[in-house]
């Protein structure tokens, strides 16, 4: 078993390759492996400039985080595993000082743009579904796409200049996505958009400490009046000329959901047995970034809650799964009791057979041997006839040993064997 400080003493003492032949694995898992445990590995000509003679510093092993993988094995799969209960976070010292610039992208919006606009199938004033999948969760219009990031940007700098770390769900640990809902004013009826909404692969996630928070941002959209003109729908409003409204008499209006360019942030619980959420929009008078310290305060003092509830939901899973094993136990018992009732009654129903067979084949020997002995005391021409006719009704029924009926029976524990035998010696 490998810890994160063994990895980080192997993967600067020697090669990748040699590190993953040993483990039977190959250089890329390793590698992998390397990434969910937080381990820096050597650059590029780290090990020619070794040979050269050269002094090259390493990287010292970061701080762990709360998405790190913190041992490995051979043999250990990588894949999602659900999440370890958080503990409660530790009560912080305010900081003096940003310890990043809002200036500096955050890793998760920097250089996204084309990414983003990399799309399946889209109109210009709909919403974005880029073909990549492992991205930040935002979901804009290509109009609103840059404000969107700038938003986040801000966002991610806040919580994490509070100490808060900002990352995509780790791919070896299972976190659930919130439904996200993008309309500005939900309704009673299930507006639904054709085609669905883009989704990520992975949540996007702030730890306080080791409590995840689910993080969407989300451009809302508003159900306005659109006029159908020269093969495309319009706003209403936008419908004009000169500031004059054009002759309506050759189109037609209907209502539509549109991307506003109004955002909304949407903060939940990842974890599957606690619903929680919370979300923040802004209107045409008032933004999100001016909320963004508000927000991360209280974030941060909602997780002690979150802990609270991801036990009690654990306890009552816990319980759930105690009275399922209960339940499972008290039927494979009752099953187990049925099938060996049955194989008494089928052994038994098969004995009786047997019993059958066994008096028709007595019958059948009997009546042939007395055919033998009649056929004795005849003529010799009329004998060998008879005979002859016997042989031939011998061979047609077969000569079978009623013995081979009776060893052919199975007892009933032949049949079926109880798991419980306590519990079968009381079948009658």
């Amino acid at each position: 078993m490998l810890t994160r400080a063994e990895l980080h003493q192997l993967a600067w003492s020697e090669p990748m390759t040699k590190i993953a032949a040993r483990f039977g694995v190959s250089s890329s898992y390793m590698a992998r492996v390397c990434d969910l445990m937080n381990v820096p590995r050597p650059g590029r000509g780290y090990w020619a400039k070794l040979q050269a003679g050269k002094t090259v510093p390493r990287i010292p092993l970061p701080d762990v985080r709360p998405s790190d993988l913190l041992q490995w094995s051979k043999g250990d799969a990588l894949a999602s595993q659900s999440p370890p209960i958080p503990s409660p976070p530790k009560p912080r010292r305010p900081r003096n000082k940003l310890s990043r610039t809002i200036s500096d992208n955050h890793h998760l919006v920097r250089g996204v743009i084309p990414l983003f606009e990399k799309v399946r199938s889209s109109r210009d004033d709909s919403y974005l579904r880029p073909t990549k999948k492992l991205l930040v969760d935002i979901i804009s219009s290509r109009a609103c796409l840059e404000k969107a990031l700038d938003f986040a940007n801000e966002l991610f700098s806040a919580f994490e200049s509070a100490g808060h770390h900002v990352a995509l769900a780790p791919s070896h640990q299972r976190y659930t996505r919130a439904d996200i809902d993008e309309h500005e004013v939900s309704k009673s009826t299930n507006r639904r958009r054709y085609p669905e909404l883009w989704s990520p692969w992975r949540p996007t996630l702030v730890f306080i400490d080791e409590v995840a928070f689910g993080l969407a941002i989300v451009e809302m959209s508003e159900n306005i009046e659109m006029r159908y003109v020269q093969g495309k729908y319009v706003p209403e409003r936008e419908f004009t000329e000169n500031g004059k409204p054009l002759p309506r008499s050759y189109s037609w209006t209907t209502h539509q959901d549109i991307p506003s360019g109004r955002l909304r942030l949407i903060v939940y619980s990842p974890y599957y047995r606690v619903p929680w959420q919370e979300s923040w929009q802004e209107t045409e008078r008032t933004s999100l970034s001016s909320k963004i310290k508000s927000i991360v305060k209280q974030v941060a003092r909602e997780a002690p809650n979150i802990v609270q509830k991801l036990e009690e939901a654990n306890r009552k899973a816990e319980i759930e799964r105690q009275e399922w094993l209960a339940a499972e136990e008290r039927r494979r018992r009752a099953e187990d009791q049925r099938k060996t009732q049955q194989s008494f009654l089928d052994s038994r129903e098969h004995l009786e057979q047997i019993i059958t067979e066994w008096s028709k084949s007595l019958r059948i020997s009997e009546f042939l041997a007395g055919l033998d002995n009649k056929a004795a005391s005849l003529p010799e021409t009329e004998r060998q006839a008879i005979q002859a006719r016997i042989d031939l009704a011998r061979d047609l029924l077969g000569n079978d040993d009623p013995m081979n009926y009776f060893l052919s029976w199975k007892t009933p524990d032949e049949i079926y064997r109880p798991q419980f035998p306590d519990e079968a010696d009381q079948t009658p």
